[in-house]
């Protein structure tokens, strides 16, 4: 049996590192999945794009159903990194920062509470302004990433 490469998938939708994501699997050989819907038009030449049609969690689901044992997935959202983990993939996000089975309960649980401050009509600090220290962090963790993967 020959040793399958995994692939990377990015959860592309509103992802601020897909060129730095398609650089780095590049760098591995790595075939790199964009996907995202109809209201976004991402297109690159290193990567093949899956277009879904828009609704909730749309994209999640397409993703998750490509992902393979071994997979890198690049997402923000807990809730589809969960199911890659489930699938035995990689998650990380957009920061370089890797999702496991030991922090995505205390993640899950955290954007519970959230939703719910929200509905409640609370409302809850965003997230800072990117800096260029985000892309090169993010792109050191992923090329450790892909090296584990590949091993």
């Amino acid at each position: 049996m020959e040793n399958v490469l995994p692939k990377v998938l990015v959860d592309a939708d509103g992802c601020p590192v897909i060129d730095e994501t398609i650089k780095v699997a590049k760098q591995f050989g790595l075939q790199v999945l964009l996907f995202c819907d109809t209201s976004h038009a991402i297109d690159r030449p290193e990567a093949e794009t899956i277009i879904v049609s828009k609704g909730a969690d749309a994209v999640d689901f397409k993703l998750v159903n490509h992902v393979r044992k071994g997979d890198i997935i690049v997402t923000q959202d807990y809730g589809l990194a969960s199911m890659v983990l489930a699938k035995k993939g990689y998650a990380i996000n957009q920061n370089g920062w890797e999702y496991t089975s030991e922090n995505i309960g205390q993640l899950l649980e955290f954007r519970y509470t959230s939703q719910k401050i929200r509905r409640a009509g609370g409302r809850l600090k965003g997230p800072k302004k990117r800096q260029k220290e985000n892309d090169e962090k993010f792109e050191q963790a992923l090329t450790e990433l892909c090296l584990r993967a590949i091993n």
